[in-house]
């Protein structure tokens, strides 16, 4: 059976070398009402982040919340995630389903681009992700995406909408009203001095609706 990709808070997880620093984080986010997690270091080589990855997903599988791993199908086989994130230079989602069990959740990038959702549907992606909406610490020179984007996407596509990209409680409404399925947060959601409240506010956005 396809797992479903949940609406609600999508937690994408900080770059640090400090394991068990970034899995008090992911379980103060799981504890308070995070939707889905997705596991992204850039930073960190392969025995470090088969490390974190599989003490986040270890945590995850205890309050039921998928984890996506993002850009690195093999490490996502490696302990079976529940899913795969890819953009526009990674594999491509048909090659990614013939990795991957066909129940695995698979999300692609779509930055300002609709065509490129149109192509990841028909491919058999399990959600999109547009943005950058606001200004993003995590990726500086990303592209601008538009409100309208995620109303389009709403009307057209079969599929959920992700917006991501420089998301905070302040924003996160504009968003939500515009049609988005999933917010993907970060520095929002990590750099703050209260994770478990700030994640609960921005569950809270979502009962709202």
């Amino acid at each position: 059976m396809l797992q479903s990709f949940p609406a609600g808070l999508y937690a994408i997880t900080p770059d640090t070398n400090c394991t068990v620093r970034l899995c008090e984080m992911i379980e103060q986010v799981l504890a308070n009402g995070v939707a889905c997690v997705q596991y992204r270091n850039k930073a960190a080589d392969q025995s470090l982040r088969f490390s974190q990855a599989r003490e986040i997903h270890w945590l995850c599988r205890q309050y039921d919340v998928p984890l996506i791993i993002n850009d690195d199908v093999d490490l996502a086989l490696e302990i079976d995630a529940e899913g795969l994130h890819v953009g526009e230079n990674d594999i491509t989602v048909p090659v990614a389903r013939k990795y991957l069990a066909d129940d695995k959740i698979i999300g692609v990038s779509c930055y300002n681009q609709f065509d490129r959702a149109v192509t990841a549907e028909a491919q058999g992606a399990s959600y999109v992700a547009f943005g950058a909406f606001f200004q993003s610490a995590t990726k500086i020179n990303a592209a601008q995406a538009g409100v309208e984007l995620l109303q389009r996407a709403k009307d057209d596509l079969r599929i959920p909408a992700v917006a991501i990209g420089g998301i905070n409680l302040y924003n996160a409404p504009a968003l939500l009203q515009s049609g988005c399925f999933a917010i993907a947060v970060c520095q929002g959601l990590f750099t703050g001095d209260d994770i478990c409240a700030t994640t609960q506010e921005f569950s809270r956005l979502f009962n709202k609706l």
